[in-house]
């Protein structure tokens, strides 16, 4: 397995892959691997010949007072995650390869960004689908996977991968989570074990609701029980939300394929989850 630290390398090394008539898999990540990432690795080894993880913590992605500077960095480990499971190569730039001095340069989706997460976060997602173009561009994939959990930003960059015309495959992840239902992320890591258990309430939540939604059922009941359960875990909440699956609009009766999506700070850290509800 190959580390590959320059846009330059990873270009030339792709192309030469593609002269050999390979299909490219790409899986951009900030690292701090688990299992979650593992599982979308091993999805690209199964639809791509050669497949690279990139792991870069996205500084233009955080807003200030964010968890960037703590964000956990675990590259010797993550490097031998990626061995293991079969990685052809880590693509591991320096915020200075990636952002050239001065630049101004942005990529912007103005649609699905712009509530929930992008409206806490109002530069969030121009940081993510930038630097995701920004990887397409070093990699040259013919296929990306992003994973279900950030089901907002996978909507986002399916809908910025067709608007921009790549000639990329976008192949969605399911949620990985823990034995006890806890989705898994890198901040999981923030937690104390009482505050996982706390935590435990936002699948515990979404998994009653979509025991409960059936078509024609009132949604806002839903979310103000789903928000009760929660809070009363000690849950600080940014949103509950139920949306069209596709076009992310919210929607108050259940009528076809509804997602719910909840962001929630639990401890120092702040969790996403969502579950499809029918």
């Amino acid at each position: 397995m190959k580390v590959i630290e320059t846009i330059s390398d990873m270009q030339t090394q792709s192309l030469e892959w593609r002269r050999q008539g390979f299909r490219i898999g790409v899986v951009p990540t900030m690292g701090a691997l688990h299992d979650g990432h593992l599982s979308l690795l091993e999805l690209a080894n199964a639809k791509a010949d050669k497949t690279i993880l990139t792991i870069f913590v996205n500084p233009t992605q955080f807003a200030p007072g964010e968890d960037l500077d703590k964000y956990p960095r675990t590259f010797e480990q993550d490097k031998t995650l990626c061995e293991e499971y079969g990685a052809d190569a880590v693509f591991f730039p320096s915020v200075e390869e990636m952002y050239i001095p001065n630049a101004s340069t942005w990529v912007n989706e103005e649609v699905l960004s712009q509530g929930y997460c992008g409206a806490d976060r109002p530069t969030h997602f121009r940081g993510v689908t930038t630097i995701v173009t920004k990887l397409y561009n070093a990699v040259l994939p013919d296929v990306a996977v992003f994973g279900e959990k950030d089901y907002q930003q996978l909507q986002v960059l399916k809908k910025m991968t067709a608007d921009l015309n790549f000639p990329i495959e976008v192949v969605p992840g399911k949620i990985w989570r823990e034995e006890s239902g806890l989705a898994m992320s890198s901040r999981n890591r923030y937690l104390s074990e009482s505050e996982k258990e706390a935590a435990l309430a936002i699948y515990k939540s979404l998994h009653m609701a979509a025991d409960e939604v059936t078509e024609g059922t009132d949604l806002i009941k839903v979310r103000q029980q789903i928000f009760a359960r929660i809070v009363d875990a000690g849950g600080k909440i940014d949103y509950v939300e139920t949306v069209d699956s596709e076009t992310l609009e919210a929607v108050d009766t259940a009528n076809g394929g509804i997602r719910c999506l909840i962001a929630a700070h639990f401890g120092p850290a702040r969790l996403l989850d969502n579950m499809q509800l029918n």
